[in-house]
């Protein structure tokens, strides 16, 4: 493998010498290290070296010129839903037309719509579908993606699910994570047996799962329509016995208790948290767990965005994903995620960054490998055009500033 040479660069953002690990938290989330007039060599995949264009090193590499432009670790999203089998736009009509979130599940979207097409799609269409996906984010910079499965809600289903991710694991150029969501709503079949479904997660589908080594991560969907705090503590413990660590959906509608029911649990992350409460907030600081926000979910569907100030203010550490679904964020463009958390949540653009790199890779247990610009670190990066400012990313949010991706220290294609 050729080592690449990045030259030019006008400003290197999260430079990090030391190769920092952990997530960055409440006022250390404004001050994102950068390096002027910088250069950056990449070797067998890996960041081998920065610095100042005045050490640049001479040798035989592979160069590229940067061109003024910055260069920054990927994004790493950190929570997804990319393998559907067909798109909702009818139920954006629906809203439009006043129907809510509730009102259009109660009709038969929503997730079930999403699990009835998924069980009919062939196990190929749906893998060229969601690679199509995952292809279109990673050249918008995304360099590290958790894909979740639950639109099965059958065990057939959800293991067909599984097995795409697993395909998309194994061909994508990026590192992906698997997330068994089987709790995501409650199947009709079992609406009168909700016991009967949560027996069925933790007897039979958790433990496959785990053992034919299809997740990386257990979930639940905690919410009042769906799945309760004693559910959720249910199925978290089952994934625990079976070496999966909860990343759990809670208070996107309510405060239920779901973030202690996952705290309890030690779950690596809680996310949404649309609707937090002081306590909820001084549990999270108490128990070191990372909120991860998904404010594209709230703007498609007009409804609160997570308190993202107060939460980074009172000291915790947030990281930003996209939700990326067919019914309430069909987009993964981690930029415009930028955007909104700066505009809707008063985020400001050096945070914004940090929940979008070294924090996400937190969310996903890859902060050995990405986040930050260090040493030995895998070389996934992206390479704007010239901007004047870091705030200009968040702030062009029409514009696809990426002008070049590089992904293993190769130039991406």
């Amino acid at each position: 493998m050729a080592e690449l040479l990045i030259t030019g660069i006008r400003r290197l953002w999260q430079a990090d010498p030391e190769g920092r690990m952990g997530w960055q938290a409440g006022a250390e989330m404004r001050e994102l290290p950068v390096l002027h007039n910088a250069w950056l060599l990449c070797r067998e995949g890996r960041i081998a070296g920065f610095g100042p264009m005045a050490t640049c090193p001479e040798g035989d590499f592979h160069r590229l010129d940067a061109g003024g432009g910055d260069v920054l670790p990927s994004w790493v999203d950190s929570h997804t839903h990319i393998v559907y089998a067909r798109s909702r736009e009818e139920e954006f009509c629906h809203r439009i037309e006043g129907l809510t979130y509730a009102e259009i599940a109660a009709k038969g979207g929503g997730i079930l719509n999403s699990a009835t097409r998924l069980r009919e799609m062939p196990e190929d269409e749906l893998f060229e579908q969601a690679l199509e996906r995952l292809l279109e984010v990673v050249r918008m910079g995304t360099g590290a993606i958790e894909i979740k499965s639950g639109y099965g809600l059958t065990p057939e289903s959800e293991w067909k699910m599984l097995k795409v991710i697993r395909r998309l694991r194994d061909q994508a150029p990026i590192p992906v994570r698997a997330t068994l969501l089987a709790a995501h709503a409650l199947p009709p079949e079992y609406r009168e047996d909700r016991k009967g479904y949560v027996d069925l997660i933790v007897n039979e589908i958790l433990p496959r799962a785990a053992g034919e080594g299809l997740a990386d991560y257990v979930d639940v969907f905690c919410e009042k329509a769906f799945f309760q705090p004693d559910e959720m503590e249910r199925i978290l413990e089952a994934g625990w016995r079976h070496g999966l660590r909860g990343k759990v959906h809670t208070n996107q509608f309510y405060s239920l208790g779901g973030i202690q029911a996952a705290i309890r649990q030690r779950a690596l992350s809680v996310d949404h948290l649309e609707v937090v409460t002081e306590e909820d907030i001084r549990d999270l600081l108490e128990a070191g767990t990372l909120p991860v926000l998904l404010p594209s979910a709230p703007f498609f569907l007009k409804d609160t965005y997570p308190p993202a100030r107060r939460m980074i203010d009172a000291g915790l550490g947030v990281a930003l994903a996209s939700d990326f679904n067919p019914g309430t964020s069909p987009s993964g463009r981690m930029s415009f995620v930028l955007s909104l958390a700066c505009t809707q949540m008063r985020m400001r653009p050096e945070e914004a960054v940090h929940a979008a790199t070294i924090n996400g890779a937190c969310a996903l247990e890859l902060d050995r490998e990405l986040g930050t610009i260090a040493p030995g670190k895998r070389a996934n990066l992206q390479i704007t055009r010239p901007i004047p400012s870091i705030a200009y990313l968040p702030y062009a949010f029409g514009s696809d500033l990426v002008e070049t991706i590089v992904l293993d220290g190769n130039i991406y294609t």
